[in-house]
């Protein structure tokens, strides 16, 4: 007999999460809490809610919840601030989301009384790491069950017939046959992975792809967009101010008409494997270059550096699950206090899979001095001849080695 009494469940509707519903019933012989967020994936999430009810949830223990604006608030906008990529490429679009679904799973575990919860992700994958390292942060005695470490159910074929077996409804069957792609989808991105993915040299279907039309396919005529950035985070498009999860759909929108943000990656996981995965991020595209160009008139030279110096280890923090880590929130206390210039405009222009920044300003707090950086006469605003000895001084080290080495016959 099972210690486990009640169980959360991250539980989205798809393959996956329905059998593990099932499986729990099963297996721990728990009541079961379902928790559904509404990440901005697009997709009508009441039909979850009659899955769970139809396998004996009951009402009061199915949480479908709205964290659309909490997500791109308290998540991705703090992300964009360190202008976060992974590994060169990779926007953390999934990565992203883990420790906010993390946190609501330990919100409602702490409501109802559950003193365990469960997610789907699988053993070879990095969502089990992410969601596990957030939730022992966060209550660090929770027990933690995950399928994919327990269950022989181990390929998508054997979850599709342990689904049919068991009257579970599953859409989304490949047309072809066979099992479908492991999507995951929210407000900044939408991945594929699985079936002829699983080949690196293998080019992604176009009917895959679901956001973005191809460049191929673009609108012929370019599109010019003014972004406003206030303390680093983007306020209005166009001109007009909206909300946090608002304005990356647009964002979305406008960039997927374009053919902006696909992107084919092989990347190292956590578990030390390299996975294939396709992924959708028009709108984070986007925003990552808008960022970095108000950021390029607003920051100080080292402080940019600095930054840029920091990201590729915020980034592994975020891929890697340490979210909710001491280190990463100082690291955020940082990047934050150097968002407090980063106010003004961005002007692009979007064609065919490409941002061009065409023009930014910050009427409060640019650095760019036109006086000084003109290749007119500038009145004397700069003294050339300084030049000269700063580069004597940065050059004396070399010219001693130099010498030394001249000497010694080498």
């Amino acid at each position: 007999m099972s210690d486990v009494k009640k169980v959360v469940l991250a539980y989205s509707g798809g393959l996956d999460t329905s059998v593990i519903l099932k499986w729990l019933q099963d297996t721990y012989q728990c009541e079961v809490v379902t928790f559904t967020a509404d990440l901005g994936q697009g997709e009508e999430l009441e039909p979850a809610r009659a899955k769970a009810l139809k396998f004996g949830i009951k009402p009061e223990n199915i949480f479908i919840d709205d964290v659309r604006e909490e997500f791109v608030r308290d998540f991705v906008f703090p992300m964009f601030r360190a202008n976060t990529v992974y590994e060169g490429e990779y926007l953390l679009g999934t990565s992203i989301a883990r420790p906010l679904i993390a946190k609501r799973l330990i919100e409602i575990a702490n409501a109802t009384g559950a003193d365990a919860i469960s997610h789907g992700a699988t053993g070879k994958g990095n969502d089990q790491v992410r969601f596990e390292l957030g939730a022992y942060a966060l209550k660090p005695g929770v027990k933690v069950i995950a399928p994919w470490r327990e269950w022989d159910l181990l390929s998508r074929e054997k979850l599709l017939a342990y689904a049919e077996t068991n009257g579970i409804p599953i859409e989304m069957k490949h047309r072809n046959g066979g099992s479908p792609y492991s999507m995951d989808a929210n407000l900044l991105h939408i991945s594929f992975e699985g079936r002829h993915l699983e080949d690196p040299a293998a080019e992604a279907e176009e009917s895959m792809w679901r956001w973005t039309v191809s460049p191929e396919a673009a609108p012929d005529a370019a599109q010019y967009l003014d972004l406003e950035f206030e303390k680093g985070d983007l306020v209005a498009i166009d001109g007009v101010r909206m909300k946090a999860h608002e304005l990356l759909a647009k964002l979305n929108e406008l960039g997927g008409k374009h053919g902006i943000g696909r992107l084919d990656l092989v990347e190292n996981r956590y578990v030390g494997m390299k996975s294939r995965g396709c992924y959708e991020t028009p709108g984070g595209t986007i925003l990552l270059r808008a960022h970095r160009a108000i950021e390029s008139i607003t920051l100080d030279r080292e402080v940019a550096h600095l930054k840029d110096d920091l990201m590729p280890r915020y980034a592994s923090l975020i891929y890697n699950g340490y979210w909710w880590s001491p280190e990463r929130r100082a690291l955020q206390a940082l990047i934050d206090h150097t968002q407090s210039t980063v106010n003004g405009s961005v002007r692009l222009k979007l064609y065919k899979g490409n941002v061009i920044v065409v023009g930014r300003d910050s009427k409060s707090d640019s650095l760019f001095d036109p006086t000084i950086a003109t290749f007119e006469d500038d009145a004397g605003a700069y003294d050339q001849k300084d030049a000269g000895g700063f580069i004597k001084l940065n050059a004396l080290r070399m010219r001693i080695a130099a010498n030394l080495q001249a000497k010694k016959g080498k």
